[in-house]
This record gives structure tokens, sequence and C-alpha cells, in this order.
């Protein structure tokens, strides 16, 4: 297939050596200049303009703004060449997804949300969880892509918003996840057990699964650089969360504190620590004075 890809952040990078390693002819843009260096099999192109065309346009990128910024004020949707269909596959709001999906329904183009669960090196090896929502042809025309870039497409229906909210609940345990095991690692440490020790046995019996494992790793080793997905991303999606679960009349207590906790990190100057330094907030509290 004709691809373009927008925004080549190191998900976006991944993604694109998977769909050339497919076979897939990919022109690349990103805000940044110099971002496709590097990158093998790939044509980059000057302007956004000419990435969103083709049979597919992918787009990969950091925020609500900067998606609303490229696409929408960025009149992308109101060009000659427009894309086949538009595979959204950012981590974004469940508002925004819903604008997006009028604005393209109304210019035509069909509109999928797709976001993704997997790390930088999870996209470079084509192997992400994608989840799916949108018209079932559409999709059906992006499966080539699709299975490129994951080795499952989890399908949520036919409104592409749906999608975003199984992402951010997706983000939300993970990162209650990351925030558990920090606590029970410092309970640990106050009574002279190291937290590597206790998330060795943890991670390895009664929460022997990917997420534990892979951040009670970094967590047990403090190794936070270089990041696999921020902590300032990770206050982002509980922000998203919060304003989703506000929308629906969902009380959501838990998320209140991870996001007073991320901006604890934060404000400790951990924004751009992998998300497993969220852990460094317990400890920091159980400190003796």
């Amino acid at each position: 297939m004709d691809v373009g890809l927008i925004g080549l952040g190191r998900m976006g990078r991944g993604m694109a050596a998977s769909l050339v390693r497919a076979g897939h002819g990919v022109r690349v843009w990103n805000r940044s200049p110099g971002a496709a260096d590097g990158l093998a099999g790939v044509t980059p192109v000057a302007s956004a303009a000419e990435a969103f065309a083709g049979d597919a346009a992918i787009t990969m990128l950091a925020d609500d703004a900067a998606l609303r910024g490229v696409i929408v004020e960025g009149g992308l949707l109101d060009g000659d060449r427009r894309p086949g269909l538009h595979l959204s596959m950012s981590t974004i709001s469940v508002a925004l997804a819903q604008d997006l999906a009028a604005i393209h329904a109304r210019a035509g183009v069909p509109y999928i949300a797709a976001p993704v669960f997997g790390r930088p090196d999870v996209a470079e090896a084509g192997a992400l969880n994608i989840v799916a929502a949108g018209d079932p042809e559409a999709i059906a025309r992006a499966q080539p892509l699709l299975d490129a870039m994951g080795t499952r497409t989890w399908g949520f229906g036919p409104e592409p918003h749906r999608a975003n909210a199984v992402k951010l609940a997706g983000n939300f345990m993970l990162i209650a996840a990351i925030e558990a095991m920090g606590e029970a690692a410092a309970l640990a440490e106050g009574h002279g057990v190291t937290g590597a020790d206790l998330l060795d046995l943890l991670t390895s019996t009664l929460f022997a699964s990917p997420v534990y494992k892979n951040y009670g790793g970094l967590i047990a080793a403090r190794r936070y650089e270089p990041p696999g997905f921020n902590l300032k991303l990770g206050a982002k999606d509980v922000g998203l969360v919060l304003s989703a679960a506000g929308a629906a009349g969902v009380p959501m207590p838990f998320a209140s504190v991870l996001r007073d906790n991320l901006i604890e990190a934060i404000g400790h100057g951990d924004a751009d620590k992998d998300l497993a330094a969220l852990a460094e907030v317990a400890r920091r509290r159980g400190r003796p004075a």
C-alpha cells in the first residue's frame, strides 16, 4: 500500500520501520526536521499535506494539540490530495476523537481510531497490540497495515472514540500498577527488604505479567533512562482519563491520586524520565527526615 505517516517520535519510527519491512511504500513527515535520519526505506516529504495522501495516512503525534494543529488547523482535510482513509494511532482525548470522526465524515475521508499498546521496542518489532474502532469496511482495507505493525488488532465497534476510551482505560491500569509497585517496594525497603528482591518475587509469581515484569524490572534497577514512555506523557494521559471520566459521570478517585503523584514527580525534575520513575515518589516520601 501507498502510506503516509505523520509523526516520527520513537513510536512512529518503529511503526514506519515495520511498514517498510512488510513491503509498503512509506512517505514520512515530522514537525521537526531530521526525524527520518537513519530510517531506512522511507521517503521523507516536505509537508504534512504530502504525507496525508495515498491509500492511507497514519498519524502518531504526541497529544491533542499536535494532532488538531496538523490535521484540522493545518487544513489537510480541505486539500485535493486526501488519503483513502486516516488511521489515528495517537493517545488522544475521547472528546477530540469524537470531533475528528465528525470532521472526517463531513470531508468524506474514512476515519479509524487505532491507538496502540506497546513501547518503542515493541513498535520496532511490529508486535504492538492495536485497538481499532471505526467503519468495518475501512478497517478491513487497513488490515494489511495493522498486521504489519501489530500482533493483533482488537476491534471495539463502529464508533472511533470507543478505541480511545479503551486506550485510556488501559493506560490508567498501567500507571496504577506502577504506583502500586512503587508503594510496595517502599514498604519493603522500610523494613530492611530490598525493593528488587520483593519485585523479583512478586513479578515471578502473583504478578507474572508483562506490565509488572517489565516495569518492575525498571523500578528494581532504578533504571529510568532512556525512557520508553516518559512521565510527562503519563501525566497527560491521566489528565485525559479524568476528563473522559467526568464526561461520562464516572468517579475515578485513584486517577486523581495518580495525577497528583505524577505532578510531584515532574516537580522533582523527572518529567523526561521513564514512567517507572513514578516509583520514586513513594521512595522519597518514605525516607526518614
